[in-house]
């Protein structure tokens, strides 16, 4: 199947993107244009039937579609994310869970779920906030803390929908269309072959990595989640800058007499959104190649690599919102009206850049001490 998102499957998504809020979830309709469109099958491996394109071609669809929806864009390329995550564990999983078409796993990644030794597993039970699409889902994966407490590891664990409880937690002011609510799984047995080690993941060392011979599943998961995670924000912003440019050209200003777009102001507000953004494509393009000549190189990305792919990420969605914010308080009163796009693209973004990987503090931090050549905590999320 081709993948296509379109002009128009993007206007659906703008269609619907207040009802979507109301729902706090994807409706069904929009399910159904996604596994319509193919997309989840381009990190998909060859060999179960996917496009297995390279990775970076999963950033600019997931962009656009935020020019319509901010959560629609954020759960489904994450959908689309977690095929990919799904093609780093061992090959049995992968024959499993590629069974179900389209594969839409939510993936909450804290590890707050424990995996006590079983024979030929875990026995695991927690509970995962953040499960984002978590309402649309038919698997899950998830971290959790594995082996004996004398041998502790992190592993992710892929089980079937139907062993996990989701409770409706999800009322929030921004992100509402993404259902990411809260997962739990009590002493459910997963097997060993459906989990991998955290270590792997992080590196680009996965089992997954050696059985697809494609660079695609070389990428470290970090850079490839905040980069991905990032594509929502950026494409929110390009879309109020269009939403801005058309709004100055017909307003008039009360009180003023005289036409928004005749202010230099207007204009300088305008000119200054859109070289941000350039320049934000430009940290982005730079960042992208780097990794994606190393991994198809054949080359382990390094730390202090991951760790610089983080910090653009996390600057793409700072600017970002910085823009968004810049423009809504030039944008009048009126753009706070429940029907006006522009309020739920602002409250979207602002949600969006409290996710763990964004903290703009830690990603400089982080950056700055990798390239001094400075220790990190073993946990870091680099």
């Amino acid at each position: 199947m081709p993948t296509a998102i379109t002009d128009e499957f993007v206007e659906r998504l703008a269609d619907r993107a207040r009802s979507a809020e109301r729902m706090r979830r994807l409706p069904d309709e929009t399910l159904d244009d996604l596994a319509a469109s193919g997309f989840t099958e381009l990190l998909v491996p060859r060999r179960f039937g996917g496009d297995q394109a390279a990775f970076p071609e999963v950033l600019d669809p997931v962009r656009r579609m935020a020019h319509g929806c901010t959560s629609s864009a954020w759960t489904i390329g994450f959908y689309a994310l977690h095929n990919w995550m799904l093609a780093l564990f061992g090959e049995q999983a992968q024959e499993e869970a590629f069974g179900t078409r389209p594969f839409l796993a939510p993936a909450p990644l804290a590890p707050t779920g424990r995996g006590l030794p079983a024979d030929g597993g875990i026995r695991l039970t927690g509970r995962w906030s953040w499960a984002t699409g978590a309402m649309g889902g038919n698997w899950m994966i998830v971290a959790c803390i594995c082996g004996p407490d004398e041998a502790l590891h992190p592993a992710l664990a892929l089980l079937p929908i139907g062993d996990v409880t989701i409770e409706d937690v999800w009322h929030t002011d921004g992100m509402c269309a993404t259902g990411s609510n809260d997962a739990v799984v009590t002493d459910v047995f997963v097997p060993d072959h459906r989990m991998v080690r955290v270590a792997d993941i992080y590196g680009g060392t996965a089992p997954g990595a050696q059985l697809h011979d494609s660079p695609t599943y070389r990428w470290p998961l970090v850079p490839a989640l905040a980069l991905l995670a990032a594509m929502p924000a950026l494409g929110s912003a390009e879309r109020v800058t269009q939403m801005y440019a058309d709004r100055v050209g017909q307003r008039v200003l009360a009180y003023e007499g005289v036409m928004q777009k005749d202010k230099p102001i207007a204009q300088a507000r305008l000119a200054e959104a859109r070289v941000r953004l350039r320049a934000l494509h430009g940290l982005l393009r730079s960042t992208v190649d780097q990794i994606e000549a190393t991994v198809t190189a054949g080359e382990v990305v390094g730390r202090p690599v991951r760790g610089d792919a983080r910090m653009a990420a996390a600057h793409v969605v700072h600017e970002s919102r910085a823009v968004i914010a810049m423009l809504f308080e030039a944008s009048g009163a009126s753009v706070h009206f429940l029907d006006s796009p522009l309020q739920r693209f602002k409250r979207d973004v602002d949600v969006l850049s409290g996710h763990v990987v964004f903290d703009y503090d830690t990603s400089r931090e982080l950056a700055g001490a990798l390239t001094l050549g400075m220790k990190i905590p073993r946990t870091a999320m680099v």
